[in-house]
């Protein structure tokens, strides 16, 4: 198993990323705005949570090491 250590920065930006996408989830299924306002608004947010999650992702997975006290991922 691998692990990665994140800064509170880091995962700040993460939670709201996630935030941001789940917001423009929830406006597109929303009944609040006019159909045209909530597709723009939906949309820009869903598309902003998407864009940033690629970098943020990357930042993770590059930060990632083998577990300490762990042999090997696959038990040898």
């Amino acid at each position: 198993m691998k692990e990665s250590r994140l800064t509170l920065p880091e995962l700040s930006l993460i939670a709201g990323t996630r935030a941001i996408l789940g917001g423009g989830v929830a406006l597109l299924f929303a009944d609040r705005l006019s159909e045209k306002q909530r597709r723009a608004a939906g949309w820009a947010l869903f598309l902003v949570g998407v864009a940033t999650t690629v970098p943020l992702m990357r930042l993770v997975l590059d930060k990632r090491e083998p577990r300490a006290g762990a042999d090997s991922e696959l038990g040898s």
